[in-house]
């Protein structure tokens, strides 16, 4: 059996994926990181460790990727032991920069919990092939300015959304010779070229402000985001404004969403619909997986979204996914979850384990609810079962779980 260099025949990620992540796959995957394999039992012996590593399951590779130096701080603010992931990014970050994160939308910023969400091998793999918080943080930083500081574990809200909406949004600290972020690279290269420069050369200059001037990826999210609102300058005047307040809030806690299914939803196709859910609260918004031709879903999804200080409703939206034209619309609703998040402050610091009711949100004709939304206390964690009938359209229920979470998770 023959290795290569780097990853073996084996090796379940794609063969495209090479670099930083893939070389921390594999010293993660054997406990000595040596590339060349002398003999058949040595790459056997190296297979089967890397067999048991994956064994461990997606928990058990997660806990071991935050053991790994870098990991074990936050990628942006420093703060010890951090419990939440960017899994497009690729870093652990704490609860507070987790919020800002959520702000800048999941096109950005996928945010996971560590131990609050159910992890999969494939999203596992994901982070591992991004490198983790060093080769994030060498990616998005460096060109970071010496007279910039980054944001410090009991900075503000204020300086850890300006640094990280610097740092990821806008991308103004990016290595100017990343391929993957910025691939219009001029090709007027000669032989002579080909060689890095340094980074003071004029030809790297060039370079870099050309690539600052293509749509990058995460460009082209935000310009479609905000193009909605160019028609009037009033109306781009307080776009802007509210965009630039995004991530600028205080959190009292997290909620996690759990859709469940929805029933006798609206035709929008021939004779059926292919929905998929989008939940907002605040500035921010997630969205469900898409389930092709369903009246009467099942997603058993769980989101997270940050909670603010001053609390809004959450709004629910379903759509019907189109491939060739504007996405329908399905219906909509909105959910109070200020009585679910005051009932977890109550109950916050009690050590009652014993299944109780706390209260509930009363159906009637001035809501949206179906039946009451009773609020338990089970296992220690405070839910609510909601029915919601579904608004603006003709038919449809849904049937979502919230929970609410409190920041020291």
């Amino acid at each position: 059996m023959e290795m290569s260099t780097q990853h073996g025949n084996f090796d379940p990620k794609p063969s495209s994926v090479v670099g930083s992540g893939s070389c921390l796959y594999d010293l993660l995957c054997s406990e000595t990181p040596s590339w060349n394999r002398a003999s058949d039992a040595e790459s056997t012996s190296w297979i089967l460790r890397k067999d048991t590593w994956r064994s461990a399951g997606p928990q058990g590779r997660l806990q071991r990727l935050l053991n790994e130096s870098g990991n074990g701080i936050c990628a942006d603010c420093g703060s010890p032991d951090p419990k939440w992931v960017s899994l497009s990014l690729g870093v652990f970050i704490c609860i507070k920069c987790s919020g800002v994160h959520r702000s800048l939308g999941v096109h950005i910023s996928k945010v996971l919990s560590v131990k609050l969400d159910e992890w999969t091998d494939e999203q596992v793999d994901s982070l591992v092939n991004l490198g983790g918080n060093t080769v994030a943080n060498n990616k998005y930083e460096a060109f970071l300015p010496d007279n910039l500081k980054k944001p410090r574990p009991d900075s503000s809200i204020e300086e850890r959304s300006n640094f990280i909406k610097r740092k990821y949004e806008m991308l103004q600290f990016l290595d100017g010779n990343e391929q993957m972020i910025c691939p219009y690279l001029p090709h007027q290269r000669t032989s002579s070229s080909s060689t890095p420069q340094d980074c003071s050369g004029h030809q790297f200059t060039q370079d870099k402000k050309l690539c600052e001037k293509q749509p990058t990826k995460h460009r082209i999210g935000q310009k479609f985001r905000n193009s909605w609102g160019r028609k009037g300058s009033d109306r781009n005047k307080s776009t802007k404004k509210s965009n630039s307040l995004a991530g600028m809030v205080e959190f009292v806690g997290l909620v996690k969403v759990n859709v469940v299914k929805g029933t006798n939803l609206a035709v929008r196709d021939m004779m059926t619909s292919d929905p998929y859910i989008i939940l907002a609260l605040g500035q921010q918004s997630v969205k469900t997986r898409v389930i092709k031709n369903n009246l009467n879903p099942v997603w058993n999804e769980s989101l997270m979204l940050s909670i603010p200080e001053n609390i809004p409703p959450l709004k629910v939206l379903v759509y019907d996914k189109d491939t060739f034209s504007t996405d329908d619309f399905m219906g909509d609703a909105e959910i109070d979850i200020q009585p679910l998040v005051s009932a977890a402050k109550a109950y916050e610091n009690s050590e009652i384990w014993e299944s109780m009711q706390l209260g509930k949100w009363v159906a009637s004709k001035d809501n949206t609810l179906v039946k009451d939304g009773i609020i338990t206390l089970t296992d220690g964690k405070i839910k609510q079962e909601i029915s919601l009938r579904l608004q603006n359209v003709e038919r449809g229920v849904l049937e979502i779980e919230l929970e609410c979470v409190p920041l020291t998770q």
